[in-house]
């Protein structure tokens, strides 16, 4: 019975992808091109806007100068005193004396005799032949082109700013 419902599960799993696969090839071939298919954007004209109309403010008013209430005076009561709180003296703890661990002796290390190292004999190298080199061939002088100077930054200073009244 389980064979029978996995092949069933099997077909439909097949007919499903084949029928997305159709689906995408129609969407590929249905896709309209950029190119073909872009509308025309119509131009909108040009919109002036009317000049900002002239705003004349009348001069500020001379207003009163206003003084301010004195402030008030705000007593507050005395602090209130805590009282002391005493906590009762820490009782005092008698450890017993730490026992003295007896003492271990170890066993002596013994002492290992090794022979004495082999003199090994020193190889001897190759001799190499001495190799001469030619002489460096001398190159010639250049005399290079001086550098141009380089052009003077006029310097900038700022205005003085003008008092105000």
């Amino acid at each position: 019975m389980d064979l029978k419902y996995s092949a069933v599960f099997l077909l439909g799993l097949l007919f499903s992808c084949v029928a997305m696969s159709g689906a995408a090839r129609i969407l590929e071939d249905t896709v309209p091109s950029k190119e073909k298919h872009q509308p025309e954007v119509p131009s909108l004209p040009k919109m002036e806007l009317p000049p900002f109309p002239e705003v004349h403010l009348p001069p500020n008013p001379d207003l009163p100068k206003v003084e301010l209430p004195p402030v008030p005076e705000v007593h507050l009561p005395p602090k209130l005193e805590m009282p002391k709180v005493e906590l009762p003296p820490v009782p005092e703890v008698h450890m017993p004396p730490k026992p003295e661990l007896p003492k271990v002796e170890l066993p002596a290390f013994p002492e290992v005799h090794l022979p004495p190292k082999p003199e090994m004999p020193k190889p001897e190298l190759p001799t190499f032949p001495e190799v001469h080199l030619p002489a460096k061939p001398e190159l010639p002088k250049v005399e290079l082109p001086l550098k141009p100077e380089m052009p003077t930054i006029p310097e900038f200073h700022f205005p003085e700013p003008e008092a105000k009244p």
